[in-house]
């Protein structure tokens, strides 16, 4: 099977110790401060797939201010809409092997229950997987070009059966059908052998592999380890899988179909994340988790020996896929004070092409930060890495205000990827730690699974000693450092507020999870393979767990909340329903403490609609302008709460 290979973003650690203040500041060059605007004109371009020619790439990007899908030339020049919608994001997702057909798909409005669609070469768009209620996933072309796979949850919502679908007149087949949650995580080109995930734990999975034409379904790992699908060879001779067993990080295996022989391919000092092969076979890609740097490997697959990739000086490239002629290859490359630029690169003329300008060109790259990596001990002695972004104003004579960032999960990573929301905020003055918490991926699975069954304990005791690692530095405010977060950010952030009230001056909760038994409870159906996994790490909800569970969710725990909060969030959020947001603020109102609430009613869980990035950036801003830059006014007896919910136009 041709498989759509997903690269992953990750960010640069490097060992850092603290500074001390020098006898005499180096005069400091005026920095250009940006409106919200400005950042928000900056553009997200996605996806890169080669047209069957290889003259053209089709991407996704946010320039009208919601995604929709583009093509534009392999060598450079304008981008030509194929989407013009105003209301639903569409996204790439591939060519027709030997056409200028597409394939693109769509959710409603953040929903998540995604649907494929074909636009076809009369301009029209058709809903190819148009079941009500069913979640639809492209995998991949088939090796004769004349069908597609894709998993889809119509027949139970439960689990994901996975279609083959005729290209000729869209109809389907049933090639395996799921009834035990075992997840589809890859199949050989001949269709023989289908690999399937088993979820353990959180960090651990069972590997399968399932022979259609025997029956037989072989366990591939021996141990509870946490192992990962990657790729099969040309050939259907051999599966490549990702492991961690009796190691701290994950390592390339290969097993032999036919003589059930495993070998080790490629082991590193960190997570390999992720490994495939191009679609001849001559090239194996392979992703490094390398110490939170995105390293990208690229070998000639017969002497798996690496070949040399363009260097792009301090910037990184951040993923790479190849036309299915293998002669091209498209590339992503940026830092964590630059979005990411897409590029290709000929590989018998060596020649690259820059396809896209994706900053504001009214923003100076000067003037924005490049992170770099801290790490300091927590209240036991665990060491915690952490991404530090200092505004070029800030010095011993001019302390900013702080905030401690706190990644989604549980099980998340910071990465030195480009945000928009924190180049803002550091644009205007306030320096970001972003915490990599015990429980956070990508440091070993002994680290990941340091927060299981104490999550708003020991976690949240790191971002404490976060901000206790702020307020020593000499450029720091110490007395002006808040909290802030997504999803699993956004209830550290309400933890933070509600179990160490006088830690944090403010809190700025995006769509956080606040009651986690009615969270795990209403999980959508099509997590069900994951269920027990989460259940495991966070607790059972209909067990005795449900104590534990209510004694950390901040919900039932209002009264404590002394400091000002802005939430943030999605009506049609399907993870974090909207509920959780609603009920916290009204909790935390009544104890007379400042509280902002923007509801957005076309989005999910994230927003990706540009005039709601811009609204929802310059609102925390203003708060922490009022309530942590400025003398924030006194709380007591104050009731002011403001409320801004955005609806659809």
């Amino acid at each position: 099977m041709k498989t759509k290979f997903l690269a992953l973003c990750f960010v640069i650690l490097l060992a850092s110790c603290k500074e001390e203040p020098k006898e005499k500041e180096v005069a400091q060059r005026d920095i250009s401060q940006y409106t919200i605007e400005q950042f928000m004109d900056n553009e997200a371009v996605g996806g890169g797939s080669f047209s069957s020619d290889n003259s053209k790439l089709l991407v996704s990007s946010n320039r009208s201010g919601i995604y929709n899908v583009y093509i534009i030339p392999v060598q450079g020049g304008e981008m030509t809409a194929i989407t013009a919608s105003d209301s639903t994001s569409y996204f790439s997702e591939s060519y027709f092997p030997n056409d200028d057909r597409m394939l693109i798909s769509a959710d409603g409005n953040g929903d998540e229950i995604d649907h494929i669609f074909v636009r076809d070469l009369d301009g029209t768009i058709t809903d190819i997987t148009p079941e009500k209620g069913a979640k639809a996933s492209f995998y991949g072309w088939s090796e004769d070009d004349k069908h597609l796979y894709f998993g889809s949850n119509k027949r139970n919502p439960q689990y994901f059966d996975v279609y083959k679908m005729s290209l000729e007149d869209f109809s389907t087949e049933l090639i395996y059908q799921d009834d035990t949650g075992l997840s589809f995580s890859g199949m050989s080109n001949d269709e023989q052998f289908f690999a399937l995930a088993k979820s353990v734990n959180t960090n651990d999975s069972d590997l399968f592999l399932y022979d259609i034409k025997t029956k037989d379904m072989t366990k591939i790992n021996d141990n509870q380890s946490g192992n990962s699908s990657q790729d099969f060879s040309k050939d259907n001779n051999l599966f490549y899988y990702t492991t961690d067993d009796d190691a701290e990080f994950s390592y390339l295996m290969s097993y032999n179909l036919e003589t059930k022989e495993k070998k080790k391919v490629i082991e590193k000092s960190w997570d390999i994340s992720g490994s495939g092969f191009t679609a001849n076979g001559t090239y194996m890609v392979v992703y490094v988790n390398e110490d939170g740097k995105n390293a990208i490997e690229v070998y000639d697959a017969k002497t798996m020996t690496p070949i040399d990739l363009p260097d792009f000086g301090d910037k990184s490239i951040t993923s790479v896929s190849f036309s299915d002629d293998e002669s091209w290859m498209r590339l992503y490359v940026g830092g964590s004070n630059a979005p990411s630029d897409l590029y290709t690169y000929n590989l018998s003329s060596k020649e690259q092409y820059k396809l896209t300008n994706v900053l504001n060109e009214d923003i100076n790259v000067e003037d924005l930060v490049t992170a770099k990596v801290v790490r300091f001990k927590s209240f036991d002695g665990t060491e915690i890495p952490a991404i530090y972004y200092l505004p070029h104003q800030a010095s011993a004579d001019n302390k900013v205000p702080a905030m401690v960032w706190v990644h989604g999960g549980p099980g998340g990573q910071t990465r030195q990827g480009f945000s928009s929301l924190i180049q803002y905020i550091v644009n205007h003055g306030y320096a970001v730690l972003a915490v990599n918490n015990r429980g956070s991926s990508g440091y070993g699975k002994t680290f990941y699974q340091m927060d299981d069954l104490n999550h708003g304990e020991k976690d949240l005791q790191d971002c404490v000693e976060g901000k206790n690692w702020l307020a020593e530095q000499y450029e720091i405010n110490g007395e002006k450092i808040g909290i802030m977060g997504g999803s699993y950010g956004g209830y550290m952030t309400m933890a933070a507020l509600t179990y160490a009230p006088e830690e944090f001056d403010v809190g700025v909760n995006l769509f956080g999870v606040t009651n986690w038994m009615r969270t795990l409870k209403s999980i959508p159906p099509y997590w069900e393979s994951f269920r027990e996994s989460l259940y495991k790490e966070l607790g059972d909800p209909f067990s005795a767990d449900s104590v534990r569970l209510k004694r950390i969710s901040p919900l039932f725990h209002t009264d404590k909340v002394t400091k000002p909060l802005i939430v943030l969030q999605g009506a049609q959020d399907p993870r974090v329903l909207q509920v959780e947001s609603d009920e916290i603020v009204a909790g935390v109102r009544k104890n007379g403490v400042p509280v902002e609430y923007v509801l957005f009613e076309d989005e999910g869980h994230g927003f990706v609609k540009k005039e709601n990035q811009i609204e929802s950036y310059s609102r925390i801003l203003k708060f922490l302008d009022k309530y942590l830059k400025a003398d924030a006014p006194p709380i007591e007896g104050e009731t002011e709460s403001t409320e801004v919910e955005v609806g659809e136009e």
